[in-house]
């Protein structure tokens, strides 16, 4: 039996006669040889077939192959340090399980197709060189984000999609009909029920899907996203900002070391992620709005900022920058006031650099049960819908902090995207649903 290898396998099989299944990525022919180009998910490789060495029949059937037709290739493995992977393959065999027809051919061809050509054919675009690569760089990501809660004590606990009330108000909140005529939302953020965790585990993490109804179309916002939420008990604004030092340095190291054939293929210049060390800057609300009024912003106290204010916070900053202690008028219902100052929260944010914005946003909440129900009364949000959150701070009430980063911001800036959209299979906007 020959025996069938993925391509990453490849180097381990020099000199072997294998199998290989996959799809046709590109075929390039001429009168006497043919390059066929196979991928396989794990990676691309050429094949090569002299037609003086192989039989007509498997010679007129690689030159006759259509792009994205499913073939096994049958060939020995040779070392090729020209090749893109290192290998090629002899072909000496050929298996066509389903061509695809010329008078129906495969839509995304080599030439410039446009974002919403692109868009419509998103199940097909995952196919190609940059789709696979930013999958690739998405899947580390999220292996390092588990693998470093994982291991720093921290209890993955999965919180409710339904839920019956907001963490941030209802306005960005999509409603759905639930049984006899119940209404529920989806969840805009696991944060609430994780505080309940953390009470009974004191270091959790949530991890799933999370949905804005923001009818935002700028590129750094979808409808639909992931969100990696981490909480501690008895634990302060200052060890969440570490929390978030520590995590995305780690992200960071482990996508420069695993993933450097992928940034090769995004053109990503690695060298600015290089130069990710902690500690991050850290900047007090009230200096940026300083800083940001001497670079010609509008801000003024009491705004949040846009993102060209946060391009601009960081643009001399070869890292992330820390902010904290924002009004607390633009912060959620549950944050922490700072002593002394009420009209500020423990709250913060982490701008990433080269104008990627905010990735983290995060901060100490309420743990004094009077003052959330104060809290919630001001933002005109039901206490019945709250009573389970405030025994919180009826039974053990402790200070607690926590965060939110979202997957695809996090991924948009690793690869040095310009859009959200690419970080995700099937991304979710104001106005598209499908694929």
């Amino acid at each position: 039996m020959i025996p069938r290898i993925r391509i990453v396998e490849a180097g381990a099989h020099v000199g072997q006669e294998v199998r290989i299944a996959g799809w046709l990525y590109n075929l390039r022919k001429s009168g006497k040889i043919a390059f066929p180009q196979l991928r396989d998910g794990s990676g691309i490789i050429q094949g090569v077939a002299v037609k003086a060495e192989v039989p007509e029949e498997l010679f007129e059937s690689l030159r006759s192959l259509t792009q994205e037709s499913s073939i096994i290739l049958q060939g020995k493995i040779r070392a090729e340090e020209r090749a893109a992977g290192g290998y090629e393959m002899d072909v000496t065999g050929l298996e066509i399980i389903q061509r695809v027809s010329e008078e129906d051919p495969y839509p995304i061809t080599p030439k410039e197709h446009g974002p919403d050509f692109l868009l419509n054919h998103r199940h097909l675009w995952l196919r190609s060189r940059r789709q696979h690569a930013i999958a690739r760089v998405r899947h580390e990501v999220i292996r390092a984000t588990r693998d470093f809660f994982d291991s720093n004590g921290f209890i993955l606990m999965d919180t409710p999609i339904f839920t019956p009330a907001a963490c941030e108000g209802t306005s960005t909140l999509f409603e759905v009909d639930y049984f006899e005529d119940q209404k529920v939302y989806l969840s805009q953020s696991g944060q609430l029920y994780n505080e309940a965790n953390a009470m009974a585990q004191g270091k959790v993490y949530c991890f799933g899907p999370t949905f804005r109804a923001e009818k935002s179309k700028t590129r750094r916002h979808l409808t639909e996203f992931w969100m990696v939420e981490p909480e501690m008990a008895y634990a302060t604004l200052d060890e969440v900002k570490v929390l978030a030092e520590d995590m995305l340095c780690f992200i960071v190291d482990r996508v420069l070391n695993n993933r450097q054939a992928e940034l090769k293929v995004l053109e990503r210049d690695v060298s600015k992620l290089e130069r990710i060390r902690k500690p991050f800057a850290r900047m007090h609300y009230d200096e940026a709005v300083t800083l940001l009024q001497g670079k010609g912003s509008e801000i003024v106290w009491g705004g949040d900022f846009g993102g060209t204010d946060e391009t601009l916070l960081t643009e001399d900053q070869p890292g992330p920058l820390i902010v904290d202690n924002f009004p607390t008028e633009i912060k959620a219902f549950y944050f922490q006031p700072v002593d002394g100052r009420p009209e500020c929260a423990l709250g913060m944010d982490v701008l990433a650099p080269e104008g990627y914005g905010e990735i983290i946003g995060g901060g100490q909440r309420i743990h004094d049960l009077d003052l959330l129900l104060k809290r919630l009364d001001e933002h005109n949000l039901p206490r019945e819908a709250f009573d389970w959150y405030t025994d919180l701070r009826k039974y053990g009430s402790v200070p607690h902090a926590g965060f939110g980063m979202g997957i695809e911001r996090c991924v948009t800036w690793m690869c040095g995207l310009e859009h959200l959209r690419e970080t995700i299979a099937y991304p979710r906007m104001i106005y598209r649903t499908r694929p």
